[in-house]
């Protein structure tokens, strides 16, 4: 599954851009290696429970033909949308399984960054305080997040310079915007915010 889902993070980030080209080829790769693992996997045996492993497989391969129908008709949006099921879906088998590791805890990250980015957002739009607790409290909830991150990094990965500045630099924003929406600066409240999106997309680039 490793090379899939690398493919799979890959063929997003293309979507999100618009490069259909570039997603299409993400997506050709994953599908001829997913029907491999099809072909090949046991039906059953730890940590997988054989129904489980069946009904991934299955819908996993619809997933990605409905994500390659939706590039072909230049809808990114929707191409998006099934490969983050896809993604979601694979990270719940595994958490079924008793499987947790750094990946799926990146890839947890996700809700927190919403939710930070609406409050952000709306406080920038109606600045009260009210709408800056909210930004605080979820960016606090955010950087919880990182922390955990973090702390399931295995060594040769946390020790990287790549995972450190994309980790520190996330904690480090998550705590600043926090500080803005305290002091009441809504713009530096966007640029943090714009930051902190930028640092959760590659996060779950290179390590979700």
């Amino acid at each position: 599954m490793e090379p899939i889902m690398a493919n799979l993070r890959t063929a997003a980030s293309y979507a999100r851009t618009g490069n259909i080209a570039l997603a299409q080829m993400e997506i050709e790769e994953a599908t001829a290696t997913w029907k491999q693992l099809a072909t090949h996997t046991p039906p059953s045996g730890p940590p997988y429970t054989p129904v489980a492993l069946t009904e991934f497989l299955g819908r996993g391969g619809e997933r990605l033909g409905a994500a390659a129908r939706a590039l072909d008709g230049g809808d990114v949006v929707a191409a998006g949308r099934e490969l983050l099921l896809l993604r979601r879906s694979f990270h719940e088998l595994r958490r079924r399984s008793g499987l947790y590791d750094l990946a799926d805890c990146v890839f947890e990250i996700a809700p927190a960054m919403d939710k930070l980015r609406v409050a952000a957002t709306y406080y920038g739009e109606h600045p009260a305080p009210a709408r800056a607790e909210e930004t605080i409290a979820s960016a606090s909830a955010f950087r919880d997040r990182l922390q955990r991150c973090n702390d399931w990094a295995r060594a040769d990965v946390a020790e990287t310079s790549e995972f450190r500045r994309l980790i520190d630099g996330a904690i480090a924003s998550s705590t600043e915007i926090s500080h803005a929406a305290m002091a009441g600066d809504g713009p530096l409240v966007h640029r943090y915010l714009i930051e902190l999106q930028s640092y959760a997309q590659l996060l779950d680039f290179r390590f979700g």
